[in-house]
């Protein structure tokens, strides 16, 4: 190769660098820090009491990082329609899901029976997803059981089904193995990154807890952008 090619095309590859680079700064000053508000504490510190076979350890740092979302990124399913496996939920409405109130306390929480349950939000129209967060009941330390989220085109999940986050182990629910871990709930509620997924339907499935058979969902929130 002579000495001009190899300029050339040490050339070629400084300018295809610089070009990649600064699509990508394009691309973050396109994006926004997602602020979620969250509920009061109810507890502190890390339960010593609560084992399962698949728990987190627990996080080092301080608080949550927040997640970096595209502008014009809301909350899709603020005030959405839901639907679920049990249609009389033991206490309260499936309709608190998507209500805003995500306190961890009575009166804030929709209550499924036991076994595997799930609630399902319709978004109303396709959306490019970014990110989940889920709260179940955290008033007081406990594992929430087979959390399996998935996101589909249609209400029966039958097109495009994607499963974004899954932490049963051993497949008890049916659904696959999933790599994910169980977790303490908290103030925070699990954040789910989904960044670039497509979908209208989002279902949250659980099938109890560390401390009863009930299913409880406070509040889902699932953040992106509408389809054109």
């Amino acid at each position: 190769m002579s000495t001009s090619t190899v300029a050339r095309v040490w050339v070629s590859a400084v300018a295809m660098a610089l070009s990649v680079g600064v699509t990508a700064q394009a691309q973050d000053a396109a994006k926004t820090e997602l602020q979620i508000k969250l509920p009061r504490p109810m507890f502190t510190g890390t339960p010593k009491n609560i084992k399962t076979p698949n728990l987190e350890p627990p996080r080092t740092e301080g608080k949550r990082p927040n997640h970096m979302v595209p502008q014009g990124t809301t909350n899709l399913a603020a005030g959405k329609a839901v639907s679920g496996s049990d249609e009389e939920p033991v206490i309260g409405e499936l309709e608190q899901a998507t209500d805003g109130d995500k306190e961890g306390v009575e009166g804030s929480y929709v209550e499924l029976g036991p076994g595997k349950q799930y609630v399902q939000v319709d978004l109303g129209k396709p959306a490019v997803l970014s990110v989940i967060v889920l709260w179940h009941f955290h008033s007081q330390a406990r594992v929430y059981h087979d959390v399996i989220i998935q996101t589909a085109a249609d209400e029966d999940f039958i097109t495009d089904v994607k499963t974004v986050y899954n932490n049963d182990h051993d497949n008890s629910a049916g659904l696959g193995v999933g790599k994910d871990f169980e977790y303490i709930e908290t103030y925070e509620g699990r954040l789910i990154p989904v960044d670039g997924v497509t979908a209208r339907y989002v279902r949250f499935y659980s099938s109890g807890n560390t401390s009863d058979e009930m299913n409880h969902y406070t509040e889902v929130e699932v953040y992106g952008v509408v389809k054109p």
